[in-house]
């Protein structure tokens, strides 16, 4: 029965070392709760409207509108992105209702050199029962119950959708974006109640994997905020795995253009003032 839910996919990789641990199959979801200034997938916040602003700059012809619905053919498509660079909804018309069993089947080819499986986003959790379902599926497929599942997550979950995933879940990894409310409220557009909620139930249970501090200068970046970041992450976990992530302008959105990009030695910097509030494993990328 699990295999006939559905999920709206934006797009997978076969391959992937930066989703997670090892090499990993990635699946990015459709849809995201969160606006940030800085996201670098906006194409995968919102639903397609069904606008057609997209049709007429296909100079592939890959897309149309049937019965008012923008229809894609990949086999058309010769792979550029005009269609995602001229949606003023931040969407895509490339994103593809899939089973299950649809998705299972494109893990199965390159599962021999997998050691998992990641689903991301947009926002991973917004389709919590496709994700369930999806992993369940996994883990009950002799060929392929050895891959791990993890999802990669904004952390606006609520208790009763992790509780809802975590029989079939291995870890999650977590974007805490700002440890201030206020800052993290300019940031994405909401507050992070919800994010903290999901890092401790998360750090109770094991689960959290990874959490990563995307740092922007000028807006999150703060030595006291840093200070006081290590300092909450600490009482969860001294060991916790804490990825530093210096902002890069390459693939942002129109918005966030204005931001600097941190230089190796402020990346130094946040690192040494994360260590200095007691966090012991960091990756500063």
């Amino acid at each position: 029965m699990s295999h006939a839910v559905r999920g709206l996919v934006s797009g997978t990789l076969p391959f992937s070392s930066v989703d997670g641990p090892g090499n990993r199959f990635v699946a990015f979801l459709q849809g995201c709760d969160f606006d940030c200034i800085a996201c670098h997938n906006p194409y995968t916040i919102a639903v397609c409207n069904e606008c057609g602003i997209c049709v007429d700059h296909c100079a592939a012809g890959a897309l149309t509108v049937v019965g008012g619905t923008v229809v894609w053919n990949p086999r058309a498509c010769t792979g550029g992105d005009v269609c995602i660079e001229v949606c003023p909804h931040d969407s895509t018309p490339k994103a593809r209702w899939l089973s299950v069993a649809e998705l299972v089947e494109r893990v199965r080819g390159p599962a021999p050199f997998l050691s998992g499986v990641t689903v991301s986003g947009g926002e991973a959790t917004q389709q919590a029962a496709f994700v369930r379902a999806f992993f369940s599926a996994l883990k009950a497929d002799d060929r392929l119950k050895r891959l791990t599942r993890f999802v990669d997550s904004n952390g606006s979950a609520s208790r009763r959708i992790w509780d809802e995933l975590d029989p079939v879940l291995d870890g999650a990894m977590i974007d805490l974006k700002a440890l201030d409310p206020e800052v993290h409220e300019r940031i994405t557009g909401r507050t992070n109640a919800s994010v903290l909620a999901s890092l401790r139930l998360l750090a109770e249970r094991g689960k959290l994997a990874e959490v990563r501090l995307l740092l922007l200068p000028g807006m999150n970046d703060a030595p006291d905020q840093l200070s006081r970041t290590a300092t909450w992450l600490c009482e969860l976990d001294p060991h916790l795995p804490v990825k530093v992530i210096g902002f890069r302008r390459h693939g942002a959105r129109p918005v966030a253009q204005a931001v600097p990009e941190p230089g190796p030695e402020r990346m130094a910097g946040y690192a040494d003032l994360l260590r200095a509030g007691g966090l012991s494993r960091l990756t500063v990328v």
